[in-house]
């Protein structure tokens, strides 16, 4: 496997169009990670805090209407 440094001084040397592709990619990439997170945590009841402190907000009239 490559060091970073080496990776890092190929990411470095790639022309700007393959640069925007790699960049393109990593971001596609990372979005799929966050969601498959959030899909989890959501599943195993992570985020229920923030249903219940909207919940509470709405009740208290504090939420404004779309």
């Amino acid at each position: 496997m490559q060091t970073l440094d080496k990776i890092k001084t190929e990411i470095e040397a790639l022309p700007h169009c393959e640069y925007m592709k790699l960049w393109q990619w990593f971001s596609e990439h990372d979005w799929d990670a966050w969601d498959e997170e959030i899909e989890r945590d959501s599943a195993a009841g992570k985020l229920d805090f923030l249903i219940d402190e909207a919940l509470e907000e709405k009740a208290k009239g504090k939420l404004g209407q779309l």
